[in-house]
């Protein structure tokens, strides 16, 4: 009977270890969005077709933020400059990347209100699609519990403590996800 405690112990272990990377992905996936200040993260991910292959472009450049609206660009390779520059241009920052001595600089013109009320809709969406990848995990957690308790192997006691441990820790990633969605809604809407 211990082992079967065990393995309910680890599927609250596992759903911890999931959400911590639904928190990850989610603060991966909101750097992109624009705020006031560039930021390498800005830029670091924009898939660059180099060598015949698509590659971010923090594998073949590097990216500084020398003032707060300036983004400089140098390539490792100053033959794919075209490519980056090609990239940086498609990439909708609401800015033209300029070449100037195998560098390329972003100047970044400040937001307007209705830019900053756009990306505060965008961050709204990313937040409830990182809502719904955790209730989707916990929900698959629960539903094991409730399984092995309809198969004998736990008390309706252990049920209830378990469903109410997942529970406190769901409340916990949300209330993370909520803090992170409040500091980045923060920056977008500072002038």
């Amino acid at each position: 009977m211990f082992v079967k405690y065990k393995s309910m112990f680890n599927l609250l272990e596992k759903f911890k270890e999931e959400g911590k990377k639904v928190i990850e992905f989610f603060k991966n996936d909101i750097q992109t969005l624009r705020t006031n200040r560039a930021t390498p993260d800005l830029v670091a991910n924009v898939l660059v077709n180099a060598y015949g292959v698509k590659t971010p472009l923090k594998q073949l450049a590097n990216i500084t933020a020398p003032e707060p609206r300036l983004l400089v660009i140098q390539p490792w390779d100053t033959n794919i400059i075209k490519e980056i520059e090609s990239a940086l241009a498609n990439f909708d920052l609401g800015a033209t990347p300029t070449v100037k001595e195998n560098v390329i600089h972003i100047n970044l013109p400040p937001l307007n209100e209705e830019t900053r009320k756009k990306l505060v809709k965008i961050l709204s969406l990313k937040v409830e699609n990182s809502r719904v990848s955790l209730r989707r995990v916990r929900d698959e957690v629960r539903s094991k519990i409730i399984e092995s308790t309809r198969n004998g192997e736990l008390t309706e006691d252990d049920k209830y403590r378990l469903l109410e441990e997942l529970d406190k820790e769901t409340d916990k990633f949300m209330k993370e996800i909520e803090e992170i969605q409040n500091k980045k809604e923060r920056e977008i809407t500072s002038i």
